[in-house]
């Protein structure tokens, strides 16, 4: 008998060979080369059979002999489906299986490389970013069996819960069975605890073997064990993904357990962990008792609500179409990976804690329930039917991935409560990281969230989205675009003025002690139109602005433009209106002085925005100190502030050095910098960027992962130069890109002071710069 496994971590990722040279015992043929059960792109059949023909065979066969699982089948059963199986490949590749064991073991090697280079696996490095590599390696080595008899077995284990974290062997086991059987979802397995009794002198070395491995690699471990004959074989071990919650306690644990130091944890913790936490939850979980229909294992924790698809292929179509969407599958597979990515959660019929859907949904923070067995999936009629109950595609499903539960409809989410474990975790983070995160926040809400998830200031507040929380507010700011004179403007921005003024003392509040930056107005003044046809906006513009339908007409022929996004905004709206400007600044500084008054401390600092020459800041700059002068004169009083640029034009980039001699600090927009230096809208890249990242032109969307050689290189121009003139010059980033990972990390090699982004991804930016200062 030639056997052989093979284990080799490429990137996290075993890849196996597994091969045999006596007859074909069962899934031989179909699980030929095995991927390892922590690639989610595999198996890959060898000789390119699907898996699904052998399958066929092997429950037509249980179902005749009236057997319910694999291993009731007797010698001769065996001999029966091998014959089956040697038929199924002459069928299906018009020739004999090859008996020769030496081309068998080539076939197989060569399945491996092959497989590289499949749609599947291409899919999984595309979703997970794994760029530049050349390929994959194979190693061959004997192999052990776990199907001798009852005294032998297979497992799974990870060396504490990667769910939750526990420290606590957290697995499962078959007798008289094979790790695929474990893995695949085929069987349905046992607990760990299971073998203690089945098999007390291995699990006790199992146990042991665990503390060992866990000491030397100072990690949670994932493992993969036999028991050939009741001897123990520890077949690979690696390090086990785990969920977000996981993560955290089990960095948190170690520490306390002297394993590791503050340092080491912080590396343990990847940024995606930490959005894992900022899932939402159920609302009220005790409320929908009556609705739930079914159970399955709780695979992967967190809530997921959407429509019922059957196929990973419309769960991408339905997602693209802004659905939220939950892929009910029998098993997943392979082929699955990019309809698991695109949908909210996941359902399955069969699999276990460690089944193919499971492990790559705690791998993304997907919300899965596996292992539902009460569910009947038929993929051909669209339907599933729980019980008494046939759901059909489009159906509203809600899962509780914490609890197993399947709930039918459309349940209320909520943000997740965090954990003590996680402030003590992010107290270890602000110890190391050297790069300040603010957060983009346009209400005092927002500025709220992001303080309770540590901003130490506003980075963005974009004062153009507090004109439209109001019918009032639109109003006025109509009355003011339709205006033909600057009186007019004036009396339309008299109404805005108080609005403006009372959304800034409460972001006052709310960032008390902490700077807050504000952009001035700055998108296009078609957006603040109505939509529809130009009669019913010409309407609608007559009601509001008391205007006639010619004189509206006119004006909105006037504003129209080819090319907004590089149009009539920004900068050259206050150039031309020096009275919009004047408003705004006057609602800044007097809302600064009120809130100061009552006992508040308030840092404001003015951003320009789109500026492209030093003349263009100067003129706004001239206006927003007269400004404040005759504020601060009429209040008696006078409070710090600062005035500083935008950075989205390239040739603002270049020329940073004459802009910093007005600027006291530079903030880079970058969506609008990636925007004007590859010439790409934003709005239109959707038409091709699939095509460029599967021909490899791109390799991420720059809008959401930083163009380092591009327009980080522009970044790195400006701060440089900006700093020539002004040493002092505070320098940030302020685009959506203010926390990804990775760009968070090119922002503290450049020097930058600090990063801006949303409210729920402050925590994520705050660990990304920590682990860029290790």
């Amino acid at each position: 008998m030639l056997a052989e496994r093979s284990s080799l971590p490429v990137h996290g990722r075993t890849f196996s060979v597994a091969w045999t040279g006596r007859g074909m015992p069962r899934r031989a043929v179909d699980r030929t080369v095995n991927w390892g059960r922590e690639t989610p792109w595999g198996p890959a059949p060898v000789m390119g059979i699907p898996h699904e023909l052998f399958e066929e065979k092997l429950e037509a066969m249980k179902v005749t002999k009236g057997l319910r699982n694999d291993t009731e089948l007797n010698v001769k059963d065996l001999e029966d489906l091998v014959a089956e199986y040697k038929d199924v490949y002459v069928v299906t590749k018009g020739e004999q299986f090859p008996s020769d064991p030496k081309r068998q073991l080539h076939l197989a090697i060569l399945a491996v490389f092959d497989s590289w280079d499949s749609t599947r696996a291409k899919k999984y490095r595309s979703i997970n970013r794994i760029t530049g590599l050349k390929g994959t390696a194979v190693n061959v080595q004997c192999m052990v069996f776990g199907n001798m008899d009852s005294t032998s077995g297979t497992g799974v284990l990870f060396t504490r819960n990667p769910s939750t974290g526990e420290k606590k062997l957290y697995g499962e086991f078959l007798v008289n069975a094979q790790g695929e059987d474990v893995v695949s979802g085929i069987r349905t397995p046992q607990e760990l605890d299971a073998m203690k009794e089945c098999m007390p002198e291995p699990y006790a070395e199992l146990v042991e073997n665990c503390k060992i491995l866990e000491r030397h690699y100072k990690e949670m471990m994932d493992i993969e064990f036999t028991v050939q004959e009741n001897r123990l074989w520890m077949l690979q071990c690696r390090t086990g993904k785990r969920t977000g919650k996981g993560a955290v306690k089990i960095a948190v644990d170690m520490v306390n357990e002297g394993q590791i130091d503050h340092r080491s944890a912080i590396k343990m913790v990847e940024p995606r962990h930490l959005d894992q936490l900022l899932h939402p939850q159920f609302e009220n979980p005790s409320s929908y008792k009556d609705k739930v229909i079914a159970a399955g294992l709780p695979a992967s924790p967190g809530a997921a609500v959407g429509q019922i698809v059957f196929t990973a292929a419309d769960a991408e179509t339905w997602d693209s179409e802004g659905k939220s969407v939950v892929l009910v599958r029998t098993e997943t597979s392979a082929e699955d990976v990019g309809g698991m990515h695109a949908a909210a959660g996941i359902l399955t019929a069969r699999g276990g804690m460690t089944s193919h859907a499971a492990v790559v949904a705690r791998g993304w923070g997907k919300c899965c329930v596996a292992g539902c067995s009460s569910i009947h999936v038929n993929d051909a009629e669209k339907v599933v039917v729980v019980g008494d109950k046939v759901l059909c595609e489009g159906d509203w499903l809600s899962l509780n991935g914490s609890t197993g539960e399947v709930i039918l409809g459309k349940l209320p989410l909520s943000p997740p409560a965090l954990s003590s474990d996680l402030g003590t975790f992010m107290s270890w983070v602000d110890e190391i990281k050297q790069l300040k995160v603010m957060v983009n926040a346009d209400t005092p809400a927002d500025a709220l969230a992001g303080r309770k998830n540590g901003a130490e200031g506003i980075g963005l507040c974009r004062t153009e989205h507090m004109f439209f929380s109001s019918d009032e507010r639109i109003k006025a700011m109509r009355r003011m675009i339709m205006a033909d004179t600057a009186q007019q403007r004036q009396e339309a921005l008299g109404l805005l003025l108080p609005y403006q003024k009372t959304d800034f003392e409460g972001i006052f509040r709310a960032m008390d002690g902490l700077p807050v930056t504000i952009r001035l107005l700055d998108p296009p003044l078609h957006e603040f139109l109505p939509e529809g046809n130009i009669e019913d906006v010409v309407h609608m513009l007559s009601c509001h602005t008391n205007s006639t339908h010619e004189e509206i007409l006119a004006r909105v022929e006037k504003l129209s433009e080819v090319n907004p996004m590089l149009g009539f905004r920004g900068c050259r709206l206050g150039i031309s209106y020096p009275e919009l400007t004047a408003m705004q600044a006057r609602a800044i500084f007097e809302a600064a002085i009120a809130v100061n008054d009552q006992g508040f401390q308030v840092f404001p600092e003015i951003m320009v925005p789109l500026v492209g020459t030093p003349q263009e800041l100067g003129q706004q700059v001239s206006v927003i100190r007269q400004v404040a002068d005759k504020v601060f004169t009429n209040a008696e009083t006078t409070i710090r502030y600062k005035i500083g640029s935008m950075i989205e034009v390239p040739r603002a980039a270049l020329i940073a050095d004459e802009i910093a001699e007005l600027a006291e600090f530079f903030s880079f927009g970058t969506n609008d910098l990636t925007q004007m230096t590859f010439g790409y809208s934003r709005d239109d890249i959707g038409k091709f960027l699939p095509i460029y990242m599967s021909q490899g032109i791109l390799q991420h969307d720059p809008f959401e992962v930083l163009d380092q050689k591009g327009v980080g290189e522009l970044v790195k121009i400006a701060t440089e130069r900006g700093r020539s003139s002004r040493p002092d010059l505070e320098v940030g980033i302020c685009g959506e890109h203010g926390g990804e990972p990775s760009s968070v990390a090119f922002c503290a090699k450049a020097g930058l002071d600090y990063v801006s982004c949303s409210p729920f991804r402050v925590p994520i930016a705050r660990l990304a710069a920590a682990q860029a200062a290790l």
